[in-house]
């Protein structure tokens, strides 16, 4: 196959993806998916939920604090969805679903908020519920149940109270036998009405207090539960009495929660690890569930199945050994919100000391589903929640912002883009053009992911789609400045593009490996939005590689035949190495570079100890002012009163019914307010609007601390993953270099931040985690130079090889740095309010990032390095004038001569250097070479011999 037709092959699959991508975006195509906005650009549903504890239990901030991050979890399970999440006053939560405005959508997304409880259920089973045998006997009426335990339940306090309608129904048969009269029955029905209810009061609130007529009470035995069972769920025990008329059939168990030594049920949803209950296929292909437990869930597991093993056993061996053993065997009961959901056994063959945790699995048998296995696992991933939840409000909510917001982030986008073009088409010119091609490839596929994994698009989500677009233009610099490379030493302009690409993939592969390393991890271990970001890092760092490696790399193939390709000049390709000024002693002034970053980090951490961050409502909660209006208001007229009242962060939303963006109804979110502030904000209120029936409640973050804590431990865990694979590609004293400057950027940042008293949001949070990704980047790619010229340079001191290193890659920095703060300039002129902030924090990390890697993460290399045998020898030797530089010609020099000829002679040896032939989309076809050019390329080889020789 010709180098062409593979060409012409990698443009045609990526022409598909292209047709895919835009057939994802076109209204009015079959596949088209219309993109999710946040709440802050579309609004969408407010739900308000109750906590109920369960009788005897008292609700703890530790019950509050797990439902919302059980919640957040079922919700947000990509991190995609933007939900906002937060505790309202002490057994409240708020829950706004971005775009949603149906109940029935809400109540998809939100799922069941019921209780889970494990029982073991032949054990736990009582009064008619149980024979003489101890066999399960599954009653086929509930009246019939609790009617058989009125004297048990009239002891004591009963545990809960159902109501029940009883109704007479008389029948004629219409067709009786010839000569006899028809006779009348009478049926009595009991249906129920009410119940279960801890007290009476409660059961007959809805009634006026008293008993309504033909009304029945009847009640359940103290520290007893009644479970409901639909056939279709296997009911145990169906046949002795008799068959349901509505298909659900009802069991007695013991019910002691609060028991210290031994509680029934034995377990409940606390016990489960969330992320661990999955389904998925056993070894046989069947379908299972996979269940993990925590330390004391494990623990309390196997002492329950180890018991309902013996008791199997013990009945199997009573029986003689007789028949099929799985008739003898035990069954762990599953029951949510008072409905058993599944029955598993327990193989007392497989497992006659129990099932030891964290791990087990339930096999869902030969005639169970995978759907089957997925419905049970979300269940036991539903009934997680240490407390259950009424719904007490739903309501519709407006955007949090106006639409002006999001025409000026379509403004600066646009700006900020034309000007990464610019820069490309003058810099790079031909090759900058197809390096634009490239960026808008990358901006369509991207955008399909977003549609495709229906991530939901905020303002600062936005803003980074923008910023990861000047991001991906990083690649094909670092490509095109290694075409230049190879030009300057003689090659054609065809052989320059293909050694390019060739030398500069492994680079380009060691920067974006690291970089998903850090998104990988992330969006393994953290939750809600920091995991959304993770997940569109990883995917914008896959479509950054295929764009910069495959798609112009093709095109340039496909473009290699015509003549003026050939051309230098018009390649934008020629030119000797420029900004000379830049050519400094980097590692002789490592002290200046220290103490610069060293006092701004102190600054920062003194401003921080002193009056830390000025944390926003997403991390310390607030106050939250309901009011209502005579006239209507649009938004942002709103947004603006509240902030001429000096609540410029204030989060301002609509509430209920709309016409044309006009609301009647409002809720402000803002930090917690004195009685002074609050006075003054519901007075302006008032005065401006005319507000009134103002009322104030606490809410709590939504950005918790275990978003903080999983974020943190996410970054920790791909920190010891980065530090393992430079060393494995590098050395490990290239590692440490590589996370301190990470450190260093982040403690920058997070200064800055302090210094300036700027509002730290989530937003915040995602630009940090950005940056983190941009300086590992940067620093490895610096990096990478410096490992290509140590066995080039064998008798230079590292300081040299350093210096020399980032001399080569300089002109690669500023213009990747040049271009990626290019779009943040833009948000920050050209954005609104949040952009602004959003923008900000990208500034400082970025312009952190580009300065650490070479002022902080080279010389720290070259410090540890300097300190092995073999290179303290060549400093010393250096030092005392034992080595010496020589040009092209062989004379020695010194100063900018020797920086100039210690440049020159890297390029040579590097140009000189095979290109990998793994690495190359396709290799190109070696051309015959003329006398002149070998007769240099000989002389080329003379030249790159190492640097200097020894007198």
């Amino acid at each position: 196959m010709t180098d062409r037709r593979k060409y012409l092959i990698l443009m045609g699959a990526i022409v598909a993806a292209l047709i895919g991508a835009v057939l994802l975006i076109v209204p009015g195509s079959p596949v088209h998916r219309k993109a999710t906005l946040g709440l802050d650009l579309q609004g969408g549903l407010e739900v308000v939920l109750k906590a109920v504890p369960p009788k005897g239990h008292t609700l703890t901030a530790d019950d509050m604090s797990r439902s919302i991050s059980i919640m957040q979890n079922r919700i947000n399970k990509l991190g995609v969805s933007e939900p906002e999440i937060r505790k309202q006053g002490s057994n409240q939560i708020v829950i706004q679903l971005a775009g949603v405005h149906d109940p029935a959508t809400a109540a998809a997304l939100i799922g069941k908020t019921a209780q889970l409880m494990l029982f073991d259920f032949e054990n736990d089973l009582t009064g008619p519920s149980r024979d003489v045998n101890g066999n399960p006997v599954a009653s086929p009426s509930l009246w019939a149940l609790l009617t058989q335990v009125r004297k048990q339940a009239a002891k004591g306090s009963p545990q809960s109270y159902y109501l029940f309608r009883t109704t007479k129904k008389t029948t004629t048969p219409k067709i009786v036998p010839k000569g006899k009269k028809a006779k009348p029955t009478t049926t009595v029905e009991h249906s129920l009405i009410g119940g279960p209810a801890d007290t009476l009061k409660e059961l007959l609130r809805p009634f006026g207090g008293k008993v309504p007529e033909n009304g029945t009470v009847l009640a359940v035995p103290r520290k007893n539960i009644v479970v409901s069972c639909p056939v279709a769920n296997g009911c145990l025990g169906i046949t002795q009495n008799g068959i349901s008329k509505n298909g659900v059939y009802y069991y007695l168990l013991r019910y002691d929660p609060q028991n210290k030594t031994a509680p029934v049920p034995e377990m409940n949803g606390s016990d489960l690890v969330l992320s661990g209950t999955r389904a998925d296929f056993g070894q046989a292909g069947n379908p299972i569930v996979l269940l993990q437990f925590t330390g004391h869930g494990s623990n309390q597991f196997q002492k329950i199945t180890r018991q309902e093993a013996q008791r199997g056993q013990a009945k199997y061996n009573l029986a003689g050994k007789q028949g099929d053993y799985t008739n003898y065997v035990q069954h762990f009961a599953i029951v949510l919100d008072g409905v058993l959901q599944s029955t598993p056994y327990i193989d007392f063959k497989q497992n006659p000391d129990g099932i030891p945790g964290p791990n087990a699995q339930i096999d869902m048998g030969n005639g169970g589903t995978f759907q089957d296995a997925k419905n049970l696992a979300l269940v036991l991933q539903t009934g997680a929640l240490p407390v259950s939840f009424q719904q007490i409000e739903r309501t519709d909510v407006s955007a949090t912002l106006g639409k002006d917001s999001l025409t000026q982030a379509w403004h600066a986008a646009l700006v900020g883009l034309v000007l990464v073009a610019i820069f490309l088409l003058v810099f790079y010119r031909f090759l900058g053009l197809v390096a634009v091609a490239g960026l808008a490839i990358y901006a369509l596929l991207y955008y399909a992911a977003i549609l495709l994994f229906n991530v939901t698009l905020t303002l600062p989500g936005f803003a980074g789609l923008i910023l990861t677009i000047g991001v991906a233009a990083d690649a094909n610099v670092v490509v095109f400045e290694r075409i230049k490379e190879e030009v300057r030493s003689g090659k054609s302009v065809r052989a320059a593009i293909a050694a390019g690409y060739g030398k500069g993939f492994h680079t380009i592969l060691d920067a974006n490996v690291v970089t998903a390393i850090t998104a990988l991890v992330l969006f393994l271990i953290a939750v809600a939005s920091v995991k959304g970001f993770a997940l569109m890092l990883l995917i914008g760092t896959v479509i950054s590689l295929l764009t910069a490696v495959v798609a112009t790399r093709a095109m340039l193939g496909l473009l290699a035949g015509f003549k003026w390709f050939d051309n230098p000049r018009f390649m934008g390709a020629q030119g000797a190495q420029t900004a000379k000024f830049l050519q400094i002693d980097f590692m002789k002034r490592k002290r200046t570079w220290f103490t610069i970053s060293g006092a701004i980090i102190l600054a920062g951490l003194i401003s921080i100890g002193v009056r830390g961050l000025n944390l926003g409502i997403d991390f310390k909660g607030g106050s939250q002012i309901t009011f209502s209006t005579h006239q209507g208001w649009t938004q942002p007229k709103v947004a603006s009163v509240v902030a001429q009242s000096g609540e410029r962060d204030a989060v301002v939303q609509g509430r209920g019914a709309s016409t044309n963006g006009v609301y009647r109804q409002w809720q402000v979110r803002t930090k917690s307010l004195t009685g002074v502030q609050q006075t003054k904000l519901q007075s302006n209120l008032a005065r401006e609007l005319g507000a009134y029936a103002s009322g104030t409640k606490n809410v709590s973050s939504s950005f918790g601390h275990q978003i903080a804590s999983d974020a943190i431990w996410g970054i920790v865990v791909s920190l010891i993953l980065i530090t393992i694979y430079i060393t494995l590609r590098f050395d490990l004293k290239f590692a440490i270099p590589v996370i301190l400057a990470m450190l260093h950027d982040i403690l920058i940042t997070i200064g800055v931040y302090s210094l300036t008293y700027k509002e730290v949001s989530v937003a915040t949070v995602a630009a940090v985690l950005t940056v983190l990704g941009y300086s590992i980047y940067d620093t490895i790619i610096i990096f990478d130079r410096i490992r290509e010229n140590v066995p080039l340079m064998r008798r230079q001191p590292f300081a040299t090889i350093a210096n020399v290193s980032i001399w080569e890659t300089i002109r690669r920095s500023l213009a990747t740095t040049f271009i990626t703060l290019l779009p943040i300039v833009a948000l920050l002129v050209l954005g609104g309010a949040t952009l602004k902030d959003f923008a900000f924090a990208l500034l400082v990390g970025v312009t952190s990032g580009a300065y650490s890697s070479i002022f902080i993460a080279a010389p720290l290399l070259t410090m540890w390095k300097e300190r092995e045998p073999e290179y303290a020898k060549r400093k010393h030797l250096a030092e005392t004038g034992a080595i010496e530089t020589v040009d092209a010609k062989g004379r020695r020099v010194s100063g900018t001569d020797a920086i100039a000829a210690a440049v020159a002679e890297s390029e040579e040896a590097l140009a000189a250097e095979p290109t990998p032939g793994l690495v190359d989309v396709v290799t190109p076809a070696p051309s015959e070479q003329t006398a002149q050019q070998r007769r240099e390329k000989r002389q080329q080889r003379r030249r790159t011999r190492p640097h200097g020789r020894a007198r």
